[in-house]
């Protein structure tokens, strides 16, 4: 039970220190293409490996060019956590796209789409 405390509070931890390099310290042109929000860390039971889910708010090509960005710009997130989290290690960081929230806006939007048909429908007979 500790040990997933420990674990949650460290993904915690890092999903806010990620957050704040993507917005201040990250250079690479091609992360600041797209907005870019991390909206999940899952980090592993020994610490050793963090998946660092982003949602990327742009078109596919500038999706492509924002991941292959932060793939580049994993190695000096992963010293910049190093530093600013005291771990024994600090964990291998990935990045992997969330497009959850995407698929749940076109979800809303057929529901939307839907219930005005439903509407139309009614009123004309």
């Amino acid at each position: 039970m500790a040990t997933e405390r420990r674990v949650a509070r460290v993904a915690e931890l890092i999903k806010r220190e990620v957050s704040q390099l993507l917005m201040y310290e990250i250079r690479d042109e091609r992360v600041g293409a797209g907005m870019v929000s991390v909206t999940d860390v899952e980090v592993s039971g020994d610490l050793q490996h963090a998946k660092v889910f982003v949602s990327i708010y742009s078109t596919d090509e500038v999706r492509r060019s924002t991941m292959a960005g932060l793939k580049a710009a994993s190695g000096f997130v992963r010293h910049e956590l190093g530093q600013r989290i005291r771990l024994r290690r600090t964990p291998e960081v990935v990045f992997i796209e969330d497009r959850s929230i995407e698929r749940g806006n076109r979800v809303l939007s057929l529901l939307n789409q839907l219930e005005q048909q439903s509407k139309s429908a009614g009123t004309s007979e």
